[in-house]
């Protein structure tokens, strides 16, 4: 049976809410309405007890206070049983030194993962992908990410694209390719002729009329 309409159909989108979700969590139980008013990064790994999982979760937690400081949370997921994540968590104590201060959802259902879109039967048919979610303080999908099982995710990345999408949010304009804090931000495309001309003369960085820049 041709399964390729039901996959797409349960997607996430950008720009239109996260699927909502009620689940157990090495932190008790969590929905999405739980981080309302806060931004949120969902984010999925293959299995408990597996290296490179391990790294990025330790990225993660490196990360904590950066991501608090945006007012921003973390939420992890795998298709593992609540008493797996809870062991796996007191390892990387034990043997890392290092505290995972986030909740983990244990999704042995797989209904979190499969309203995510996190269950790729090309990658494996039981556990999720890497898959990371930022959801804004709205509950509204605004950058989804996915990464094959063998490599990890680069934790500093979503750290900058949180600061990227609040400052597009803040200030109505763009963010060109690796922007950090303090760097120039992208003036939106002029939607008319009349526009185009005022831009190029409003006094902005402008490499064409369709390419300004300016600081804010």
């Amino acid at each position: 049976m041709d399964t390729t309409n039901e996959t797409v159909a349960t997607m996430p989108r950008i720009n239109e809410p996260a699927p909502a979700f009620n689940a157990p969590t090495t932190h008790g139980n969590k929905t999405l309405e739980d981080y309302k008013g806060k931004w949120l990064i969902l984010f999925s790994h293959p299995a408990d007890f597996t290296p490179v999982c391990t790294t990025e979760f330790m990225g993660f937690a490196n990360h904590y206070d950066e991501f608090q400081a945006l007012n921003t949370e973390l939420l992890g997921l795998s298709i593992d049983s609540h008493y797996s994540h809870i062991a796996w968590v007191r390892n990387i104590k034990e043997k890392f030194g290092m505290d995972i201060q986030f909740p983990i959802i244990a999704d042995l259902s797989m209904e979190v993962a499969k309203a995510y879109g996190m269950i790729h039967p090309g990658a494996a048919d039981t556990s999720a992908v890497r898959a990371t979610f930022v959801i804004d303080p709205e509950g509204v999908m605004r950058a989804m990410v996915y990464y094959p099982m063998s490599n990890g995710r680069s934790i500093a990345e979503f750290v900058r694209l949180v600061k990227a999408l609040q400052t597009s949010d803040a200030n109505g304009v763009a963010t060109p390719e690796n922007w950090q804090p303090g760097e120039k931000v992208i003036v939106p495309p002029p939607a008319s002729t009349q526009e185009a001309q005022e831009r190029v003369e409003a006094g902005y960085e402008c490499t064409d009329w369709y390419f300004c820049k300016k600081d804010l």
